[in-house]
C-alpha cells in the first residue's frame, strides 16, 4: 500500500466537474489499496510523509504548487507535476521550441524581441504568416494573453500590451478550426481524448465575449475514435516536453495536423475529459505509486 496526496487549492473545488473528479481519483486509489488525502497549502510540510504528489492545482512557478513539485522531488518523491514541465509549459518560447527542435509540427511561429514589434516588421510577418496573426505573451495560460491581430496597427498595440509581462512574444500563424483536439498523455502513453468545440464569436477555449465569459464545449471521444495522427503527434509532442501528464492540443484541417500547445496539469472534469476513458483514474495512481518507485523511500513524520 502507498500513500498519495493529492494537492490542491480552495479553487481547486470551486466547482461540480472539479470536485466529481477529485472524489474519482480518491476512490480509484483506495480501491487499488492505497491510502489517498488532500494535501492543502498550509500542509506543505507533511510532503514527506507521502510515496507520491499529484498536483491538481494551478501550476505555476509562481504558484505553491510549484513549491509542492520541488519540495516532492528534494525527497526523490514521484510527482505530477514535475517542475520542469512546469517551467517549460509556462513558459511558451521554450515549449516552441523544443517542440521544433523535435521535429514536432506546429503552425508557423516566429519569436519576436522588443524591438521587432513595429509596423515595419508587421508587414513582413503579414506576408509570411498570412491575414490574421495570433500574438502569444510566453507566459499565457487559459487563453489569456493570446489576441488575434489583422492589421499592423493591432500588432503593435498588443504586442506591445504583452511586452509588459515580457521581453519576448511569439507570432503565429493563424489556423481556423470549429474545434481543437485534446489528447491526455502520461508516460508517453495516449490517456484520453475529446474535443474542444470553440464558440462562434471568438478563436480560443476561453474568452471574454461583450463582457460575458464563453468557454469552449467539451466533447469526450475514444481514444481509438481519433484521427490516429492527432494521437500520434500529441505524444510525440508530450514525448518532447517530459514523461509526466500532459494535455496537447492540436488541429486538424484540410489533411493538416498541427500542436497548438502542450499543457501540463491538463484539465479532467468528471464526465467530460474523462467519458471513454473512465480507467484514466486508476492508470494515473498506478503510474505514480505502482510503476514509478521513489528514489529513496518516503520519510515518515
Amino acid at each position: 500500500m502507498g500513500r498519495l496526496a493529492i494537492f490542491i487549492e480552495r479553487y481547486s473545488i470551486s466547482g461540480s466537474f472539479e470536485l466529481d473528479s477529485l472524489l474519482r481519483f480518491k476512490d480509484a486509489g483506495e480501491r487499488r489499496g492505497h491510502d489517498v488525502s488532500y494535501l492543502f497549502r498550509p500542509e506543505l510540510r507533511h510532503i514527506t510523509r507521502y510515496d507520491a504528489v499529484f498536483i491538481r492545482a494551478t501550476t505555476d512557478p509562481l504558484n505553491a504548487s510549484f513549491v509542492a513539485s520541488r519540495v516532492a522531488e528534494m525527497h526523490g518523491i514521484p510527482v505530477i507535476d514535475d517542475s520542469h514541465s512546469i517551467l517549460v509549459c509556462c513558459d511558451k518560447i521554450w515549449m516552441y521550441q523544443l517542440l521544433q527542435k523535435r521535429g514536432v509540427d506546429i503552425p508557423r511561429t516566429v519569436f519576436l524581441h522588443r524591438s521587432e514589434v513595429n509596423e515595419l516588421r508587421a508587414v513582413a510577418l503579414f506576408r509570411e504568416l498570412g491575414p490574421k496573426i495570433v500574438l502569444k505573451a510566453p507566459d499565457s495560460s487559459f487563453s489569456s494573453h493570446v489576441e488575434k491581430v489583422e492589421s499592423p496597427a493591432e500588432f503593435v498595440e498588443i504586442g506591445e500590451k504583452f511586452l509588459r509581462r515580457s521581453d519576448r512574444i511569439l507570432a503565429q500563424e493563424f489556423v481556423k478550426s470549429l474545434f481543437d483536439w485534446r489528447v491526455g498523455v502520461l508516460g508517453g502513453k495516449p490517456l484520453y481524448a475529446c474535443r474542444y468545440i470553440i464558440p462562434e464569436e471568438t478563436f480560443k477555449i476561453m474568452a471574454v465575449v461583450d463582457g460575458k465569459l464563453r468557454l469552449c464545449w467539451t466533447e469526450g471521444v475514444a481514444l481509438d475514435a481519433a484521427p490516429p495522427e492527432v494521437v500520434r503527434l500529441a505524444v510525440e509532442a508530450a514525448n518532447a516536453i517530459g514523461e509526466g501528464l500532459y494535455g496537447v492540443d492540436l488541429k486538424q484541417v484540410d489533411g493538416r495536423t498541427v500542436v497548438i500547445e502542450v499543457n501540463d496539469n491538463p484539465t479532467i472534469n468528471a464526465g467530460l475529459e474523462d467519458l471513454y476513458a473512465p480507467d484514466l483514474y486508476d492508470r494515473i495512481v498506478a503510474h505514480l505509486l505502482e510503476e514509478r518507485r521513489p528514489r529513496h523511500p518516503a520519510k515518515r513524520s
